[in-house]
């Protein structure tokens, strides 16, 4: 892959994003990972070589994201691993989240989810946050203060990783980058009600996968993974040249860890006084076509 030369402006959900262009070979990635999730059809293996830096990673996904057929609703972030954090300097990773595959569900309730059969397929509890102003990307430095100004709702939710390339975390970083952050989905559950005051409250989260807890999680707070992985998201966007519109959703990163499911799994995702949910999963059907 060799490094990007030069910038242009595509557009993204109806904003202006500064990408870097890519080699025929990335462009060639992009090409079999988008067509890949269109078909649902899974990958054994990486559909090229992969990305050395993130640059070129995250060159890929905005190309991808320019092929494919729906808006940019959100953002799904999540920390790198160890290997990953020494080998780019980088403590995070982010990737859209699609308009189609944002779910809600009610407290208490049940919903199915889609999920790439014979590929990756994960759930992750997370806080969702939502943003109620527009962040342009100036790369300013906010405090603490300004982020939590910047959210007009928090919620008790979860990611679906979800990818045709089974082996999608298992490459690293770059990998998981470039295919949309290894997303396939995010599910909006209960609103945390008063969450401004409760910013340093100990919450938890535990997660059941058939009936056997996979995960859980104590003295988790608002202000600190949530609010973390905001700042970094802002920081991400501005180096993209890329404007974070109201209402965008900003899925926050696993709190009990990444937790394999199948096709006949129910996940329950409970978040304790706030409220809890179940899942189960159907295969990915997608019926759209990428927009090259």
């Amino acid at each position: 892959l060799s490094c990007p030369t030069r910038k242009s402006e595509v557009e993204i959900a109806g904003k202006v994003e500064t990408k870097t262009d890519i080699s025929e070979q990335g462009e060639t990635i992009s090409r079999r990972l988008v067509d890949a999730r269109l078909s649902t059809r899974p990958l054994r293996e990486y559909p090229g070589q992969l990305p050395e830096t993130l640059e070129q990673a995250y060159a890929i996904q905005s190309a991808s994201i320019e092929r494919w057929p729906d808006e940019v609703a959100g953002w799904k972030v999540a920390k790198l691993s160890p290997n990953d954090r020494s080998r780019f300097g980088a403590e995070r990773l982010a990737g859209p989240v699609f308009k189609s595959l944002v779910h809600t569900v009610t407290p208490g309730s049940r919903l199915t989810v889609p999920v790439f059969d014979g590929g990756f397929a994960a759930v992750e509890a997370e806080f969702v946050l939502e943003l109620g102003v527009e962040v342009q990307p100036t790369g300013e430095d906010y405090s603490d203060n300004e982020l939590v100004e910047m959210i007009s709702a928090a919620y008790a939710g979860a990611e679906i990783a979800s990818s045709p390339m089974a082996v999608v975390n298992d490459l690293g970083a770059t990998s998981v980058i470039t295919d949309f952050g290894n997303n396939g989905g995010v599910v909006i559950g209960p609103k945390v009600t008063d969450w401004r005051s409760r910013l340093q409250e100990a919450l938890s989260a535990t997660v059941t996968v058939d009936d056997v807890v996979v995960g859980h999680k104590d003295a988790v707070t608002i202000a600190e993974l949530p609010l973390q992985a905001l700042r970094f998201l802002i920081g991400l966007s501005a180096s993209r040249g890329i404007e974070l519109s109201a209402g965008t959703l900003v899925s926050t990163g696993t709190i009990t860890g990444v937790h394999d499911v199948r096709l006949s799994s129910t996940a329950r995702v409970d978040f304790d006084s706030i409220g809890w949910f179940d899942l189960t999963f159907e295969p990915m059907v997608v019926k759209q076509q990428a927009r090259d």
